[in-house]
């Protein structure tokens, strides 16, 4: 009896030595490929296991599934997408399902794009779940907001991240609630003397900057620019809003003809702002929007090197022109 007690401990401590060996060692050796795996809702223990070990992880899902039951954590495993890295412990794996560490994907909304622009890059993002694929324009926005019609300028640029897999909504829902965020912030901090009526007037103003502007240090200078001439009564005359008015007619090339051809959005043709913003305006844009330079300047032309000569009066302007692009 004594000799089988003692070989029933000794197996006892190779076990308990092996388990813990298997515990510390990387699933995954360094310098290994990352294996890319999901748990599915209602899997349970055993099922998430084997899902691991299915999508190629050299893990033993007999062995995971009685680490996760033993310590109390089986219950606690979420659905979703997942990553399992090079140098993870099955410990480290065991985490990172209870906590949910999905794998992340991002997708950047660049400053300066079209809501189309917008709507086609998270269209070809493949980390994403297109649920609004089939959805118009007006019925995407609805699902955000009843105060708006049009999407256009409505969302904020910036790199945003999301579990693999997630509904694409989720980008238009935090790129929409953004913009609003940064709107109201720039818009309580605005200078009061400026001719804007609501936060929606300003971004407008943001995104015609935006669109306008080679250097960020100059769109406090073009902001000032287009308020002067708001003030004064004159046409903004700004080439990028009849561009946008132009849509699948703009080929690369503006010509006199597209000036004189009245469209909502044409500025050589109509006074004041166009009815919707023209762009997504980043946050330069919308400071600068908000509290423009102090400038007696009317014009300004582009140099060619990336930034503007700005002008008070025509004559001014016109030399500039003649210097600079003639």
């Amino acid at each position: 009896m004594k000799k089988i007690f003692n070989t029933l401990v000794l197996l006892c401590v190779l076990a308990a030595c092996g388990a813990a060996y298997w515990l510390s060692q990387p699933i995954i050796e360094e310098g290994g490929k990352p294996v890319e795996f999901a748990i599915t809702a209602g899997a349970g223990v055993n099922g998430a296991a084997q899902q691991i070990a299915d999508a190629g992880a050299p893990v033993n899902p007999m062995l995971f599934a009685l680490l996760a039951r033993g310590s109390g954590k089986g219950n606690r495993i979420k659905a979703g997408s997942y990553e399992l890295k090079p140098g993870a412990t099955p410990l480290r794996l065991l985490e990172q399902l209870v906590r949910g560490e999905f794998a992340q994907e991002s997708l950047t909304i660049i400053e300066g794009w079209n809501f189309r622009q917008m709507r086609q890059a998270i269209a070809d993002h493949k980390g994403l779940k297109h649920d609004t694929a089939a959805l118009s324009n007006a019925e995407l926005l609805a699902k955000l907001t009843t105060e708006f019609v049009v999407p256009e300028g409505l969302f904020f640029p910036d790199t945003y991240l999301f579990a693999k897999g997630a509904s694409d909504m989720q980008i238009y829902r935090q790129a929409f609630t953004l913009m609003s965020k940064r709107l109201n912030e720039a818009w309580s901090k605005r200078d009061l003397s400026l001719p804007y009526k609501t936060p929606y007037d300003a971004l407008i103003m943001a995104s015609i900057v935006e669109k306008e502007t080679g250097q960020k240090s100059e769109r406090g200078m073009v902001a000032g620019v287009f308020v002067n001439r708001l003030k004064t009564g004159m046409l903004l005359q700004t080439d990028p809003t009849v561009i946008y008015g132009m849509g699948e007619r703009y080929q690369g090339v503006i010509r006199k003809s597209d000036l004189l051809t009245d469209t909502p959005y044409n500025t050589y043709t109509r006074k004041g702002m166009p009815p919707t913003p023209i762009a997504l305006p980043g946050a330069a844009s919308l400071a600068a929007a908000m509290n423009p330079d102090k400038t007696e300047a009317l014009y300004f032309v582009a140099r060619g090197d990336g930034t503007s000569h700005f002008s008070s009066n025509l004559s001014e302007h016109n030399q500039a022109v003649n210097k600079y692009q003639r």
